[in-house]
């Protein structure tokens, strides 16, 4: 006895199988998410609710004129005397050949976080994830970790997980004591 055949039309394979669109993805949101995901991290790791979304994305300070105590440099408000600003990135087609790469989205990211750093005087971090992989962190910053990946001999990039762990001194600005 010979099986039933399934009578499939081509519209219906494209629309419902294997080869249907994927559902777009609004890159605003995802954005916006990781921020508020990395903020929660950072909250939790340094047993706070200082780190919360600059308003308007860490385009705030750019774009308004604020006196210099209520500007806001990155994606990130941070504590007062939190030595880092913050720039979070996902959802960017990033590889590993974007390092040899000056043209790439990587070194618009870190160009951009260096900017913010001056501006607010203090060094800088680059949160980036890619879909389902482990956020990477990169900085201007040498850090007492092991793994380290050197970038165009001046940035250093290590699993957030691990800079995560260091003692929380590294994280905040040291001042002279009276």
């Amino acid at each position: 006895m010979m099986a039933k055949r399934k009578d499939t039309s081509i519209e219906q394979i494209l629309t419902e199988g294997e080869f249907a669109k994927k559902p777009r993805v609004n890159s605003r949101r995802k954005g916006n998410a990781f921020e508020r995901e990395i903020a929660k991290l950072f909250n939790t790791r340094f047993n706070t609710s200082e780190f919360a979304r600059t308003p308007g994305s860490g385009a705030f300070a750019t774009t308004h004129t604020l006196p210099e105590y209520l500007q806001i440099h990155g994606d990130l408000i941070t504590p007062k005397d939190f030595a880092y600003v913050i720039e979070c990135k996902t959802g960017y087609d990033i590889t590993f050949e974007s390092i040899f790469n000056l043209k790439s989205d990587l070194y618009k990211f870190i160009a951009q976080a260096k900017r913010d750093g001056d501006k607010a005087k203090k060094d800088w971090m680059l949160i980036y994830k890619k879909s389902r992989k482990k956020p990477i962190l990169i900085t201007n910053k040498r850090l007492l970790l092991n793994k380290i990946l050197l970038i165009n001999n001046a940035y250093y990039a290590y699993l957030l997980t691990d800079v995560l762990a260091l003692p929380e001194l590294e994280f905040f600005q040291q001042h002279p004591q009276n």
